[in-house]
């Protein structure tokens, strides 16, 4: 499974965290960014730590520098247009807001919303 945003810097890196934390023995989860910052904002690395996993062994990335394969279930958050088009036997786009100038009780909510996305899949997968 693939999850694609701009910057990969905050929802798709979350994303990443939850299926391999909620999937693992069902998909393997990668992220990416179509415009990707170079850094993994401190705010996903704190609600993810939060949470039990460590963000902070994660590098936003391109398109470029993931595997360059036909994914099973590409995700697409918020990047519209931006988000170019990647080989997957499924894709969904999901309406997440991009929390990376919320203060922390609005990132977390994002981060619960992602958290509950993840899961439908990881369930839907499983069925």
């Amino acid at each position: 499974m693939l999850f694609v945003c701009v910057e990969n810097s905050c929802r798709s890196q979350m994303a990443e965290a939850f299926g391999k934390m909620l999937g693992a023995a069902v998909f393997d989860s990668y992220s990416s960014g179509s415009n990707p910052s170079g850094v993994v904002n401190p705010k996903a690395i704190a609600a993810m730590q939060e949470l039990g996993y460590d963000l902070t062994q994660h590098n936003s990335k391109s398109l470029d520098e993931i595997p360059d394969i036909e994914y099973d279930l590409v995700v697409t958050m918020g990047c519209g247009d931006r988000c170019p088009t990647v080989r997957g036997k499924q894709r969904e786009d999901w309406a997440i807001p991009d929390p990376k100038q919320m203060p922390p009780v609005e990132f977390r909510k994002v981060c619960d919303l992602i958290r509950d996305q993840v899961t439908v899949v990881v369930t839907r997968l499983r069925a």
